[in-house]
């Protein structure tokens, strides 16, 4: 074992998933702000932002680490925002787009980091056809 090259990745994917909190945290702080914008409209748009955001972490670096720590970012800015401000200033609106919203993020990140690895099943079929022709 080559302790410099395994010092290397673990580095890389410590680099890798603080990127992707910062960013999952500022797109969960956005779409919090905007989901109210155009009902159900909004509502969709941010959700299908924050999948696409985990899905194409966990695509992308093809680990579940990575895409997790985007799918806590986001969930984790859309939590805290849930709460009432010092002020009483909310958020949230307890409505049901409000439930969805606080719900919704977490259940479709979970469904995506749940996704078995699509990269080992290409990898694997691309291997096969060369080998057939």
């Amino acid at each position: 074992m080559n302790t410099g090259t395994d010092r290397a990745a673990i580095i890389t994917i410590v680099l890798a998933s603080l990127f992707a909190f910062v960013i999952g945290v500022a797109s969960g702080f956005i779409t919090t702000f905007t989901y109210q914008g155009l009902p159900p409209w909004g509502l969709i748009a941010g959700l299908v932002i924050i999948t696409a955001l985990v899905l194409g972490f966990r695509l992308v670096f093809a680990s579940r680490v990575i895409g997790a720590a985007a799918a806590l970012g986001a969930v984790g800015a859309t939590a805290l925002l849930t709460r009432p401000g010092a002020g009483g200033t909310v958020f949230v609106v307890d409505d049901p787009l409000g439930y969805a919203w606080a719900i919704a993020p977490a259940l479709l990140s979970v469904v995506v980091l749940a996704l078995p690895a699509l990269a080992g099943r290409r990898e694997g079929a691309s291997s096969r056809s060369r080998m057939d022709t």
